[in-house]
């Protein structure tokens, strides 16, 4: 059973900046700082309607996607290039998108443009070792969390947020929301998460542990 606990709010000095500072650490149930977490932001309050990136782009190389997470905005165009001097297809069976990129080889690009929120499932028909999400969103603020399990916001509006959390392991893979904050414009906040995971993990081996390639 997923479990949130949220353990404190942390005020910093007043530092000169021209809009709200977030700054959020989120660790595991070992208390192992967690990577690959999407945090979503959304403002409780009208707010002016936010360009998303047109464009973005999963990498395949050695065998493998890179990045393993990718966080996009809905409509965003987002291209798989192929660095390897062999042939991928990639696919995605995902209820949000349902596609295949047929076989192509090197320095090679194929694009989908995702256009509803949701989770997407990553695959390659050639190399079953491959693994990778599209997480696409309609939250206007949003980042991903690195190997330290951090994740920083700058000049956000101030305002309160509802703040989601969502991870390749979180149950159902449906995010969660983990708190509602006031963000004055005034301090830096910071808000530290535990997130607890279903036990199977969602991995990407490299191809030499799985598949030989």
């Amino acid at each position: 059973m997923l479990e949130l606990l949220l353990i404190s709010f942390l005020f910093n000095p007043v530092i000169a900046h021209s809009g709200s500072q977030l700054h959020i650490n989120v660790v595991d149930g070992q208390q192992a700082p967690l990577e690959n977490v999407v945090i979503g932001l959304e403002p409780q309050f009208d707010n002016p309607a936010l360009n998303p990136p047109l464009e973005a782009m999963v990498r395949q190389q050695g065998a493998q996607f890179r990045p393993f997470v990718l966080p996009v905005s809905v409509g965003t165009k987002v291209s798989f290039p192929n660095f390897d001097d062999f042939r991928h297809h990639v696919y995605s069976f995902s209820k949000a998108k349902r596609f295949q990129l047929q076989l192509y080889g090197q320095d090679e690009s194929k694009s989908i443009v995702f256009d509803q929120p949701g989770v997407i499932a990553l695959g390659c028909n050639i190399h079953d070792n491959m693994l990778a999400f599209v997480y696409v969103t309609d939250h206007p603020f949003y980042s991903l969390s690195g190997d330290d399990g951090s994740v920083s916001f700058d000049d956000l509006p101030a305002g309160t947020y509802k703040v989601y959390a969502w991870h390749p392991d979180i149950k159902d893979r449906t995010e969660v929301e983990i708190s509602s904050i006031d963000l004055t414009g005034e301090q830096p906040q910071s808000l530290d998460a535990e997130l607890i995971l279903k036990s199977a993990r969602s991995v990407q081996y490299p191809p030499d542990e799985e598949s030989g390639y």
